[in-house]
């Protein structure tokens, strides 16, 4: 065993209490500090421009921008020039509504692909909720998609 270090034993009946807490009493001139949230609480959302929101406005050109983003796994063309998505909409709120449909019912992303949009969607600024809405009907055709995609494809 090392020099330096000793093993001491000691017999002990009961522990040691613990030290009690102290209360100072309150003092008279007490003041809530400042709420460091109080400014940042107190700012209401920049307002858009006239048209933002409507097609071609800047908002709804960055929630197409967000859906180009987007791949269908089996095909390598985003699903906005796929022809997947049906309909966009941004309420006055700044809310999305996303129309979409799959290629089939059976796609392997049929449950995971609604979920990324809405995340995608939902994380443009100026967006303050994206709701999809997932639909069959009308069915997917290869009729839908852009001629950008069908020139990747080499259907052009």
């Amino acid at each position: 065993m090392n020099e330096h270090s000793q093993i001491r034993v000691e017999d002990v009946d009961e522990p040691a209490k613990p030290p009690k807490a102290r209360v100072e009493p309150i003092a008279e001139t007490f003041e809530r500090k400042k709420d460091y949230l109080a400014g940042f609480l107190a700012q209401q959302p920049k307002s858009l421009e006239p048209g933002a929101a409507e097609p071609g406005g800047d908002l709804y050109e960055a929630v197409i921008d967000a859906l180009k983003d987007i791949y269908d796994p089996e095909i390598p063309v985003n699903i906005y020039d796929l022809g997947l998505i049906y309909d966009v909409q941004i309420t006055p709120e700044n809310h999305a509504k996303v129309t979409m449909t799959l290629t089939t019912p059976h796609c392997p992303v049929a449950e995971s692909m609604p979920g990324e949009v809405e995340l995608r969607v939902g994380s443009v600024p100026g967006i303050g909720d994206a709701e999809v809405n997932l639909v069959w009907d009308p069915p997917w055709d290869p009729g839908k998609m852009s001629d950008e995609a069908r020139l990747e494809l080499g259907m052009l």
